[in-house]
């Protein structure tokens, strides 16, 4: 069995283990380091599930999968959170997801790729079609911080209100933004699903694998809502015996710890010299974060007597904005090297260390 097979089964030795914490009333560090560890292989889990299933139902369900499936993990937490009341630390997380795929995940990838490929090219028009709508979300997801920036009284309820329209508009383009790639224009995104293993793995694999792969996706999904409550019961206090603020918490951490698959994913692809895909599917999770993911927490939080609203801290709202030009001033020309990505990952850190400073 290949090691990167390997590695995710024997960590999975982590749930049981975080379970036992939990119930055996063992103390607040041992629940919060072996929740948190116990997420990373089920993560890992159900984005090997997700791969699987788009490969054997093909190009349009597939992407229908990846679409909804691509972010399961950080929105699964997210929620758990919600339901804790952990509100600010969840706001937070949106914006550091958000600059985590922008940034980092395609910074990890055109770095990688660099090393290996003296430079590598990639459909530009993919990049420009979801810049643009990444351009939207940032321009929408800011507009209640600077309601507020601008008035003089801040009415909580309007602030809510524009909230809900915004999520709602947001959710449609989403919609709108999947019939483009998927149906009117699924052209301009041919560009595999994976790669050449997954190929062969359909031909020698049948259908019949698909019910194997659809219950490990429910079952890891099921296994991750599950510890996200036990790792989330405990994150408030540890990360302040830490020293780390909700903001920093939400923006650096939580994004870093469930979304370890997509690392991967995006540095196996572009060592492969397939930047199409990896471009594709790096601004395909900016976007479901910002159109999807982001607006279902806000109508999810209404609904769970946890409100929550669009009016994120004004350095989060630049850092979005910072975030969004960076990565299309690098993708837009349709080439990368290795210092496009180090000049990615730079803007990584030191958003980084700025959140780890700021008071808020």
């Amino acid at each position: 069995m290949a090691i990167e097979k390997l590695i995710p089964l024997i960590f999975l030795v982590f749930v049981p283990i975080a379970i036992a914490a939990d119930r055996l009333d063992w103390d607040d560090t041992a629940v919060f380091v072996t929740s948190a560890i116990a997420i990373i292989p089920l993560s890992i889990w159900l984005s090997t599930a997700t791969e699987k299933v788009a490969v054997v139902t093909g190009p349009s369900v597939g992407g229908l999968v990846n679409a909804v499936f691509g972010n399961a993990t950080q929105l699964i937490v997210a929620l758990m959170a919600l339901r804790k009341g952990l509100v600010d630390i969840v706001q937070a997380s949106i914006t550091g997801s958000i600059i985590s795929a922008l940034l980092l995940l395609l910074g990890l990838a055109m770095f990688t790729g660099g090393l290996r490929y003296k430079e590598q090219t990639f459909k530009p028009i993919v990049a420009k079609v979801n810049g643009s709508s990444m351009t939207l979300a940032a321009i929408s997801l800011a507009l209640p911080t600077t309601v507020i920036a601008t008035s003089n009284i801040i009415d909580i309820v309007a602030i809510r209100n524009i909230s809900i329209i915004v999520s709602i508009i947001l959710i449609a383009v989403y919609v709108l933004t999947l019939i483009f790639s998927l149906g009117t224009h699924s052209y301009l995104y041919e560009v595999g699903l994976y790669d050449e293993e997954d190929s062969t793995d359909k031909a020698e694999q049948p259908s019949r694998k698909l019910w194997f792969w659809i219950a490990v996706l429910l079952a890891s999904t099921i296994a991750i809502a599950f510890i996200s409550d036990l790792f989330v019961g405990v994150i408030e206090p540890e990360t302040e015996q830490l020293g780390l603020t909700p903001l920093f918490t939400g923006v650096i951490l939580l994004p870093l710890l469930s979304d370890i698959p997509g690392y991967a994913l995006v540095i196996r692809l572009a060592l492969k010299d397939k930047m199409d895909l990896t471009v594709a599917t790096v601004t395909g999770d900016s976007l479901l974060i910002a159109l999807f993911v982001a607006p279902v927490l806000v109508l999810v939080g209404l609904a769970l007597g946890q409100p929550i609203d669009l009016n994120f801290n004004t350095f989060e709202v630049i850092a979005i904005v910072i975030s969004v030009i960076v990565a299309n001033l690098i993708s837009f020309s349709g080439r990368s090297n290795w210092l496009d990505g180090t000049l990615l990952i730079a803007t990584y850190l030191v958003l980084g260390v700025a959140f780890y400073y700021h008071p808020a």
